[in-house]
């Protein structure tokens, strides 16, 4: 019998390879991306992140059992002092203060998602909480996993830090863990809650390729 989160990563595949073959992550996997576009995700990500960490901070709050309290309670640590301790480390080579990082202005696109994500995760229950943060985790394990693959990619001076962060076994376990808590908390649900729950997946992974867009575009606000 098929796992939910296999039935959701094939009902994403068409996003997710159009995310794959994205110039942005194309160019980083191939070490000529602007360092410009570089720069303006990574500050763009880092406002993200803080969002993204409460979703971690409400799962423990919506949490049944102290197990996972207890790991969502670490994925919010481990991504506010690990994840996006790498964009600081990236931001100080880029000459771009603390205070400057984290007053970035939120792009468009950054605000929607970080917005719908909070929204679905407040109003729903945990596995409409679990549903809306997977497509990040999951796909940044497999951008990070297929870079990591390249010869000589992990070691690019500027984006090789990245991708061993992405591509790393610590970040795939707290992915693997995600995953498996959607297919725990998908057991039993009649197909109208499995429905919507895939659409927040889906949601979630089109915001995820509109977010690499953005940063490709360097977007920003009209005037």
């Amino acid at each position: 019998m098929m796992r939910f989160t296999e039935r959701l990563r094939r009902a994403a595949d068409p996003i997710w390879k159009r995310s794959h073959a994205h110039p942005f992550l194309t160019e980083l996997r191939e070490g000529t991306l602007d360092v410009k576009r570089f720069a303006y995700y990574l500050k763009q990500d880092y406002v993200y992140l803080i969002d993204y960490a409460k979703l971690f901070a409400l799962g423990a709050v919506k949490a049944r059992d102290l197990e996972t309290m207890t790991v969502f309670s670490e994925l919010c640590h481990s991504t506010l002092c690990g994840e996006m301790e790498l964009h600081r480390g990236y931001a100080e080579r880029f000459g771009v203060p603390r205070e400057e990082l984290e007053a970035t202005r939120p792009s468009p696109t950054t605000v929607a998602y970080a917005k719908y994500m909070l929204n679905a995760a407040g109003q729903g229950s945990l596995k409409d909480l679990v549903a809306v943060l997977l497509p990040c985790m999951w796909s940044y394990r497999e951008i990070g996993a297929a870079m990591a693959a390249v010869p000589g990619a992990s070691e690019h001076p500027l984006f090789g830090e990245w991708i061993r962060m992405y591509g790393g076994d610590e970040f795939g376990a707290l992915a693997d863990w995600c995953i498996g808590l959607m297919d725990r908390l998908a057991e039993g649900l009649p197909e109208r809650e499995l429905a919507s729950l895939e659409e927040r997946f889906l949601d979630s992974s089109r915001y995820e390729y509109l977010f690499w867009d953005a940063a490709y575009r360097m977007e920003e606000w009209p005037v």
